[in-house]
C-alpha cells in the first residue's frame, strides 16, 4: 500500500516536503493552514498516515496535540519550540509516536558534518560555528515584514538558523548556554537580527553566532582541539582537519536538496516500521529532545544589547 503524508503548511519548506515525500513515492497533500482549522485538520488526518508539520513554530502545538491522540506519527519543521514550557507539552502528548516521528534537523544529514559525528572529538577544547547572510536577498518577490521571521513569537535569527545550536548539540551533549546577546531591530521589537550565543559543558566552550545581515553567506565551523584543528567552511565546500601529520582536505560535494531527501526517507521508514539510514546522529523526535531544549533555553536567555540599523521591507 502507499503511505499517504498530510502536509500542513504551503510555504516553500512545506511544498519541498511534500515534493520530495511525493518524489519518494508517497502519496502526498499539501494544505495550507488558513481556512483550514483544527477540525479540518482532523478530518483529513484520519485519511492519512502521518503529518508533516510546517507552519509558523507558534502555530504547531495544537496541529501536535491532534495528531497525537489519533496516534498518527509526525515530521516536525524545526525549530520543535521556542519556550520550554511548550516544548515539555509536546514532550508528553508525543510520548507514544515520538519514536516514530522526526524532528527536521536536517543538516545531520550533510556530508561534511557526518565527517564531524564520525570523528574522535575528545580533544576538541574550543569551537566556533557561524552562519548568516542579508536576509532580503534570500528571495524574490519577498519581504521579511510579510514572514514568520518578523515574529517576536517564533521569529528571529535564532530560532531560524538554529542549525548551527543543533549541530553543536549533537558534538558536544550536554551544552547549556552561558550567555546569549542579541542584536535587534526598532522595527521589530523582539525579534533578534544577529545573535551570540556562549556555550559550554564540563569539557568544551564555544560559541554559536547567527545574523540576518552579513552581504555574502557565510557558514563554518571550526573546533580547536590538542591533536587536531578541523575547519569546515560550508559555503565553499572547504573541509580540513589539520594536525601534526599535515592536513586533511575532506572532499565531501552536496547538492542541498539531497539533505532534505535523506531525511524524508528515513520519515517514511519510520512511518512505514522500517530500518533506517546509518545517519550518525538520527533525528528522531525522541533522540532531538535534548537539542531542542537547547534551542528553548537559549531563546528564553537572550539579552537584547542594542539595534540594527538596516532597511528590511
Amino acid at each position: 500500500m502507499v503511505t499517504k503524508i498530510l502536509v500542513a503548511g504551503a510555504g516553500s519548506i512545506g511544498r519541498r516536503h511534500a515534493e520530495n515525500l511525493a518524489a519518494l513515492g508517497a502519496e502526498v497533500t499539501l494544505r495550507g493552514w488558513r481556512d483550514w482549522g483544527l477540525a479540518g485538520l482532523e478530518a483529513d488526518l484520519a485519511q492519512h498516515d502521518a503529518l508533516v508539520v510546517a507552519t509558523a513554530t507558534d502555530l504547531r502545538l495544537p496541529l501536535i496535540e491532534v495528531a497525537a491522540r489519533m496516534e498518527k506519527p509526525l515530521f516536525i519543521e524545526k525549530p520543535l519550540a521556542f519556550r520550554r514550557d511548550e516544548l515539555a507539552a509536546i514532550e508528553q502528548v508525543t510520548g507514544t509516536i515520538a519514536d516514530r516521528s522526526m524532528l527536521g534537523y536536517m543538516m545531520r544529514y550533510h556530508p561534511a558534518f557526518r565527517v564531524l559525528a564520525q570523528a574522535d572529538l575528545s580533544d576538541i577544547f574550543q569551537f566556533s560555528l557561524t552562519i548568516g547572510h542579508d536576509v532580503t536577498q534570500w528571495r524574490q518577490n519577498w519581504r521579511f515584514s510579510e514572514s514568520y521571521a518578523a515574529k517576536a513569537e517564533g521569529g528571529g535569527v535564532l530560532l531560524d538558523l538554529c542549525h548551527e545550536l543543533d549541530m553543536a548539540a549533537c558534538l558536544f551533549p550536554g551544552l547549556a548556554p552561558v550567555s546569549v546577546e542579541a542584536q535587534g531591530h526598532a522595527g521589530y521589537r523582539g525579534v533578534d537580527m544577529a545573535s551570540r550565543i556562549s556555550l559550554r559543558n564540563a569539557q568544551v566552550t564555544g560559541e554559536v553566532t547567527m545574523d540576518y545581515l552579513t552581504p555574502k553567506m557565510h557558514r563554518q565551523a571550526i573546533l580547536r582541539g590538542t591533536r587536531a584543528r578541523h575547519h569546515f567552511d560550508y559555503v565553499a565546500q572547504d573541509y580540513r582537519s589539520e594536525t601534526f601529520d599535515g592536513v586533511t582536505q575532506h572532499d565531501r560535494p552536496l547538492e542541498r536538496n539531497a539533505m532534505f531527501m535523506a531525511i524524508s526517507r528515513d520519515f517514511l521508514a519510520l512511518v512505514e516500521g522500517r530500518a533506517t539510514s546509518d545517519v550518525e546522529h538520527l533525528p528522531r523526535l525522541d533522540l532531538a529532545l535534548p537539542s531542542a531544549r537547547l534551542v528553548a533555553d537559549c531563546w528564553q536567555a537572550r539579552e537584547f544589547i542594542g539595534t540594527i540599523d538596516k532597511e528590511l521591507p
